[in-house]
């Protein structure tokens, strides 16, 4: 059916249809921009979401653990969930909103026009009407002039006739014709912009599919034993356990001395009697025990040092390791850039109208002093780990050694074995001893020792003490003691389980703190 036709006479509901068609297009264009609207902010969300639970970290922070790992994997494929939202929203924002608005704007400038031409010949036939009218008027104002009215009226009324023909049958047609066209052009704008509005959704819908099964892919990943191997390839010391304590009988008369509250042995007529020394406590065990108590409790923390000497064996050995291949790689750098750099100035004195080469020799002078410095670096980082090695390899042998030279009771170790408040300060040297570390210097310089006792100004005399247990002092620095002797105190326990002795007649050395019963003069306590 054609609007020309059949709605001749119904020219102001077609205005308002028309407007009705357009303005539920534009109904449609809102409705498809919060939805673009929804989708980018969930994809912001999302993003932000992302974001929160996956911050930056330093390249010795980064996780190993599957369970992480897995999880940043299911960060990672949100994040390109998010993406394809982004993608829905542009779709949309460009394919059906952009469109729509675009058209709309088109239909409303092509309705004004159509509507004016309507009207304009709306007027054009009043107009005609009036004419005739007032031609009709003038016959019965002028019966005198009936015959010049009469033909007047009939032109005017022919006139009329003809256009009022015209208008129904040539203008308003054509007119109502075209905004049939426009409105049918809108429903069909309508139906593409529906299956454009589907197509966005269905487009993404594999990629979604695909993060979703990364997702699940990511959660199969996580592996608790490899993660349980982990934490002990992360944390294992490299120590020894600790081992049994000695027995210790306490019904008899205790008395605590010295400077770490050393308890006293049993009493001399009663080893007498019993034939042989009783159990005497060992100074490294002691040592060891209550530097091993963090296991269970609150771990101290050491400071951090350049050579990492504040971590167990194991762990030392391993950042030294990891610090030399990071080295190395800088130094393979540095390295690359020199011979780039050489090869560059060869060019610049071969062709000089491509460049100066002097301009590049501070370049090279700095890229090779760089070079040595992280040679120089290296080569620090290499010694300190020949150290540790040395050390993890040779334990055994050194414990061993030990105990078959010193006839100390059992438990009993020399002073190089003993164990201090922090791990850095352990010291096994079989055939010197450096003498206690002394407080904030993790690595004691080896002949500190020897520089004590070459002092011309000798230590003053702070107390005495009273040897419970013979002391053979076979190794360098420890001083040869008798069961009963009695000797003077010349420096406390720093808490390494040795106190610095002098005997009568003059030498002076460190003997085991509790091996001997100290006794500290009052006014020279705390000194």
């Amino acid at each position: 059916m054609s609007w020309g036709t059949e709605l001749w006479d119904q020219f102001d509901n077609l205005d308002k249809h028309t407007q009705w068609g357009i303005d539920f297009l534009e109904r449609y264009a809102k409705f498809v921009k919060e939805r673009l609207d929804i989708e980018q902010n969930y994809a912001k969300q999302l993003r932000n979401l992302v974001k929160k639970y996956c911050p930056k970290r330093s390249k010795d922070e980064e996780p190993r653990f599957t369970s992480c790992l897995s999880f940043y994997s299911i960060l990672n494929e949100l994040n390109d969930y998010a993406g394809q939202r982004e993608v829905v929203a542009e779709e949309m924002a460009h394919k059906v909103y952009g469109e729509l608005m675009r058209y709309s704007q088109d239909l409303k400038a092509e309705r004004k026009h159509h509507l004016q031409e309507g009207r304009k010949a709306q007027q054009y036939l009043d107009h005609s009407w009036k004419q005739m009218d007032n031609a009709k008027a003038q016959l019965y104002l002028r019966t005198h002039m009936a015959d010049e009215s009469k033909n007047e009226y009939a032109a005017q009324l022919q006139n009329f006739n003809a256009e009022q023909w015209k208008h129904f049958n040539n203008a308003i047609p054509h007119i109502f014709k075209n905004l049939q066209d426009m409105d049918e052009r809108r429903t069909v704008k309508l139906g593409e912009t529906y299956r454009s509005f589907a197509e966005a959704e269905r487009r993404v819908i594999p990629i979604v599919s695909k993060c979703l099964e990364g997702m699940v892919s990511a959660a199969k990943a996580v592996d608790e034993r490899r993660d349980a191997s982990i934490v002990v390839e992360s944390f294992k010391s490299g120590f020894d356990p600790p081992g049994d304590f000695p027995f210790e009988d306490f019904s008899q008369n205790l008395s605590r001395t010295g400077s770490d509250g050393t308890i006293s042995g049993t009493p001399k007529g009663e080893r007498e009697r019993e034939g042989a020394p009783g159990p005497r406590p060992d100074p490294k065990h002691m040592s060891r025990t209550k530097n091993k108590l963090w296991l269970f409790g609150k771990k101290p923390k050491a400071p951090s040092l350049e050579d990492f000497s504040h971590l167990p064996p194991e762990q030392r050995r391993k950042r030294l390791q990891q610090r030399i291949d990071e080295l190395s790689k800088e130094l393979q750098k540095e390295m690359d850039q020199r011979d780039a750099l050489n090869k560059m100035k060869d060019v610049y004195e071969k062709n000089p109208q491509m460049g100066d080469p002097s301009s590049l020799q501070p370049k090279i002078s700095e890229t090779i002093c760089n070079m040595e410095k992280l040679r120089s670096e290296i080569h620090k980082n290499e010694t300190w780990l020949s150290e540790v090695e040395g050390k993890q390899s040779s334990r055994g042998d050194r414990r061993h050694s030990a105990d078959n030279h010193h006839h100390t009771p059992q438990g009993r170790e020399s002073p190089e074995g003993s164990y201090t408040e922090d791990t850095s300060q352990e010291h096994h040297t079989p055939h010197r001893r450096p003498g206690p570390p002394q407080p904030g210097n993790p690595n004691p310089d080896p002949h500190e020792f020897d520089d004590e006792f070459d002092d011309d100004d000798p230590l003053p005399v702070i107390g005495h003490c009273k040897a419970l247990y013979s002391f053979d002092g076979q190794n360098e620095g420890t001083l040869v003691m008798a069961e009963d002797e009695v000797l003077y105190i010349i420096e406390e326990d720093k808490g390494d389980g040795w106190t610095r002795a002098r005997k009568q007649g003059g030498e002076e050395g460190y003997v085991p703190t509790s091996y001997v019963e100290i006794t500290l003069e009052k006014n020279s306590k705390g000194s």
